[in-house]
């Protein structure tokens, strides 16, 4: 195991505890001499993990620490570069040159063991999405979902005739080699999916819709049978 998957293990080991832990049961469990044990609670107190106690008495992980984000088994840095690698991949550029700017800040704030593992992942993914029409309208879509305001929508339905729409956008997603956005329509008064390509045109409003985001996406996935989605 490489040191910082050690340190990992280290910190979810006294996270799971409330009281103090003897360094020889942590020891012991996580497989490594009590000397060893020591030089890595030293090393997480170097990065910054608030961890009382000392030897002979035992260890505690002060109520309140947060777990730095790029503290990342092998697994999870996998994880990562694979969801980074769909976005880069895909259909919206502008989501496509943020993914690299994240990964290149991942990367630099990564330790050197971990910033080789993150660039020689043999993970990859090729989305079969292409520049389809609607593909321009993504950003003023993803801007209106995070500012929960209302879209007005050039929409062609299911029997080829334009209409236009009203709604509340809730969330965007990739279905197949396709973009759907999930929205309460206005005119329909329900929930309503519209596909990214039979947008004609997509322009943003400043009026906020009535509910919270978050209380529509709850209400969508009760409707829908899709509660269990993240």
């Amino acid at each position: 195991m490489k040191k910082s998957e050690r340190l990992l293990e280290l910190l979810q080991a006294l996270r799971r505890r409330r009281h103090p832990v003897a360094g020889k049961v942590l020891a012991e469990e996580m497989g490594v001499t009590l000397r060893t044990l020591y030089r890595d609670v030293d090393a997480l107190r170097a990065l910054g993990a608030a961890i009382s106690g000392e030897a002979g008495i035992g260890y505690q992980l002060d109520k309140g620490f947060f777990m730095p984000p790029m503290m990342l088994n092998a697994e999870e840095v996998e994880a990562l570069v694979l969801g980074l690698r769909m976005v880069i991949y895909g259909p919206d550029r502008d989501m496509a040159a943020v993914a690299q700017d994240v990964r290149a800040k991942i990367a630099d704030s990564m330790p050197d063991d971990m910033r080789d593992l993150m660039d020689g992942v043999g993970l990859f993914a090729l989305p079969n999405y292409s520049e389809v029409q609607g593909s321009a309208h993504l950003s003023t879509i993803r801007t209106a979902i995070r500012n929960e305001t209302e879209l007005k929508l050039d929409y062609v339905d299911r029997n080829d005739q334009a209409t236009t729409r009203t709604v509340w956008p809730i969330s965007l997603g990739y279905i197949g080699n396709r973009q759907m956005l999930q929205a309460w329509c206005t005119l329909r008064g329900d929930f309503r999916s519209f596909w990214i390509d039979r947008m004609k045109g997509a322009s943003a409003s400043d009026k906020r819709y009535p509910k919270p985001r978050r209380t529509l996406a709850y209400e969508w996935r009760q409707k829908t049978g899709m509660g269990d989605l993240q």
